[in-house]
């Protein structure tokens, strides 16, 4: 009997067991949570001691933006330094690395090749050679903000963000050559063209010289002056009589976003916009006075340089002469693994950057000249006028922007800037010979020469990345700019009514409708209509050709005709490239590829195909069969949001096991193309959205993608991404600020 009662009682004593140890499991479990991801949460009320010189709030809104008041704009940058700490400071820890060459440090070998790219670029090099060189009135807002960061850092070595705990590292002081080298990361994000040299030199190599020089454009033809991705109306067009400024800059997509939201307040500064994490200063915004956005110029800035170089020796020739190529040796950390050491070889053009054993090419960069950083936002952000605005963009040497403007006065402006190299005899769209001595650079085009309007006659100043410059400008043009197809949209919308809101402006940024892609869609109809008949292959594609017959050109995620036409672009653009050039066809990417093709398309040139309807209809059948293979035989049922889902990922958390999702956003169906005013891949999109009222400054609107903060159990890490992805927005607090938790910083 007592056997048989041990037998009965044991299985639930086992369950008991463990139910006890999932308990402990669990307690120990949401014990580590509290202490690693909560407990580190920043403090954002109350009062704490801190090195200012009065005393300075931090007052957070709804959204967690720091709304920052204090007597002098030394202690505003310092407490900006001290709040954006608290909210992101292992993704400016990040930037640092990335653009120093010191991610592998933390991350291991996998981020080698990331950290030898910066260190080939000479990125801290350069960094520290510009904090050198830098003007009094551009060093003190960055040492304050550094201040700022470090009595964060100090304060907290025993409550960082999560990130890393699990990394296991705490991180380095906070130096002004950090801030300068965040700027490098998003110049060298800007301005990197040289790939398009390399791949535009080996298609010429490989192919017809003179189609492959057709499918690298400088401009499409349908340009609008000027250039970029941001717009500005006098208040002829608006319901207030005042004008409306909006900008929503495309950048590459991450979690957090690559903005921060501010509003710095002291004595001759009242500015709100967005800040660039580990930057001083508002970026893109507005103060009492005046608005601006910018986006990028994509003017070429890079030249690569063919070297008759020694390795041996580390002679070059120039000029008839051999020269003496100076070597730097880079140390670079790896965690888990050994230092790597990379020699660098620098000559008078620049770093080895390709430097193999068939060619040594040097690479020329705007921002490794003399003089390459200087910091004007403070100043910029002060301005109240257009002279003031354009006398501090004369201080910004890059990367190459156009900033768009617009006053309480009523006034709307445009102004190129940036150091654009001058170039004679040559276009730097391909590698150049580097000993002959013909082919340097003769300066930069001067700040007066430059595209710039002032309240233009139509009241309209529409810019999308095209290019702005004349057809007869006086210096050589080149660039990776932009087709027309979003410019123009711009202003069909803009110039198709009055009355225009801020809250309108939204329609404008999230509008998803493409003319190229709505033209070939009707090109394959046609052709279809024309050939079905005699091609037994095309039997199958009539629902296809019906979808497309019906189709209005929005490239909305949920419909089915968007990817029919991506799919048959993406074969016809490969089918055209491959006609220049055979066998370099397939790696043709360019921004100007879609007026490349539509310019083909129309005027459909004898060399390139024998029969164009033929070539039409095969890219149509092949892209087809490219959508059966994802996403099933009938492309009625096909989605277009399904083919480059969103997801934005955590560079930490996305390698947890069963918490990546806390981390992460998606993968989510995203509408838009690169030809449609929300331009969208997987890896590029609208990084916020400005839509300032000149009228009244409380009604302007201002949204991130994801949230303020970089910590994931903070109530603002994901808070504003459902509004982003509706382009609903939010109010801009400016003058009434509805203060949610305000801390304040006392001497």
């Amino acid at each position: 009997m007592p056997t048989s009662q041990t037998h009965i009682h044991t299985p639930h004593r086992i369950l008991r067991y463990i139910n006890i140890a999932i308990a402990i499991a669990l307690v120990a479990a949401a014990g580590a949570v509290y202490w690693f991801v909560y407990r580190v949460l920043p403090q954002t009320s109350g009062t704490i001691a801190a090195p200012v010189s009065a005393r300075v709030t931090i007052a957070r809104d709804a959204l967690g933006v720091p709304h920052i008041s204090a007597a002098s704009e030394d202690d505003a940058f310092f407490a900006q330094g001290y709040a954006s700490a608290q909210d992101r400071l292992f993704q400016m820890d990040g930037l640092r690395r990335l653009a120093g060459g010191n991610l592998a440090e933390i991350a291991g070998p996998g981020a080698l090749e990331l950290d030898r790219d910066s260190r080939r670029l000479r990125m801290r090099r350069i960094a520290e050679t510009a904090y050198g060189s830098l003007r009094p009135q551009d060093r003190a807002p960055l040492a304050a903000y550094a201040r700022g960061v470090n009595y964060f850092i100090q304060t907290h070595l025993h409550a960082l963000p999560v990130e890393f705990t699990l990394l296991g590292f705490q991180p380095r002081p906070w130096s002004v050559v950090d801030s300068i080298l965040i700027g490098l990361h998003m110049y060298r994000d800007l301005t990197t063209t040289w790939k398009d040299e390399i791949l535009k030199r080996d298609m010429r190599a490989s192919g017809d010289r003179a189609k492959v020089d057709f499918l690298f454009p400088p401009r499409s033809g349908g340009e609008l002056q000027p250039g970029s991705n941001a717009w500005a109306v006098s208040g002829a067009h608006t319901a207030s009589g005042k004008p409306l400024l909006c900008d929503d800059m495309h950048l590459e997509y991450s979690i957090p976003g690559i903005w921060y939201m501010v509003h710095l307040r002291a004595p001759g500064l009242d500015v709100s916009g967005v800040s660039l994490p580990g930057m001083p200063s508002v970026i893109v915004g507005h103060n009492q006075r005046i608005a601006w956005g910018v986006t990028n110029l994509h003017f070429d800035v890079q030249d690569l340089y063919i070297e008759n170089f020694d390795p041996a020796t580390g002679r070059y020739l120039y000029r008839g002469q051999w020269e003496q190529a100076h070597q730097e040796r880079e140390i670079i950390p790896v965690k888990g693994a050994k230092a790597v050491e990379m020699p660098l070889w620098i000559t008078r053009h620049g770093p080895l950057y390709i430097d193999d054993a068939t060619e040594h090419l040097a690479l020329r960069w705007t921002a490794a000249e003399p003089g390459s950083f200087q910091f004007p936002f403070p100043e910029l952000n002060r301005a109240g006028n257009w002279q003031e605005f354009t006398r501090a963009l004369t201080h910004y040497p890059g990367p190459a922007q156009n900033f768009v403007y617009a006053d309480v006065d009523g006034n709307i402006g445009y102004h190129a800037t940036g150091f654009l190299p001058i170039r004679k005899g040559y276009t730097g769209d391909v590698p150049v010979d580097g000993s002959s001595g013909e082919n340097e650079w003769q300066g930069f085009i001067p700040f007066d020469e430059l595209p710039s309007f002032y309240n233009p006659p139509a009241g309209v100043i529409v810019t999308a990345n095209q290019n702005p410059f004349p057809p007869d400008y006086a210096y050589p043009v080149n660039g990776n700019f932009s087709s027309h197809y979003r410019s123009r949209q711009i202003r069909n919308l803009l110039t198709a009514r009055n009355g225009w809101r801020a809250e309108d402006m939204l329609t404008v940024q999230k509008d998803v409708y493409s003319s190229f892609f709505r033209y070939l869609a009707q090109t394959i109809v046609e052709a279809y209509g024309r050939h079905k008949a005699q091609h037994t292959d095309l039997a199958q594609a009539g629902n296809a050709v019906e979808l497309l017959r019906g189709w209005n050109g929005q490239m909305d995620k949920d419909a089915a005709a968007p990817l029919i036409a991506t799919l048959a672009y993406e074969r016809l653009k490969v089918l055209v490239a491959q006609s220049a050039s055979p066998t370099r066809g397939a790696m043709y990417k360019y921004q100007m590829a879609p007026a490349v093709v539509e310019t083909l398309l129309r005027t459909r040139p004898a060399g390139w195909f024998n029969d164009w309807d033929d070539a039409i209809l095969r890219a149509f059948t092949e892209g087809l069969e490219d959508g059966r293979r994802n996403q099933g035989r009938d492309p009625g049922h096909w989605i277009y949001g399904n083919y480059e889902p969103l997801l934005l990922a955590n560079p930490v958390g996305r390698h947890l096991p069963l918490v990546a999702g806390l981390f992460n956003i998606g993968p989510v169906a995203m509408s838009g193309s690169p030809t449609t005013v929300k331009q969208y891949n997987r890896d590029l999109g609208p990084s916020m959205r400005l839509d300032a009222d000149l009228a009244d400054w409380d009604r302007s609107l201002l949204e991130g993608t994801t949230g303020q903060s970089g910590q994931v159990l903070s109530r603002h890490y994901k808070d504003q991404w459902e509004h982003y992805y509706a382009a609903q927005s939010f109010p801009m607090q400016y003058r009434k600020v509805e203060a949610k938790d305000v801390l304040t910083l006392a001497p």
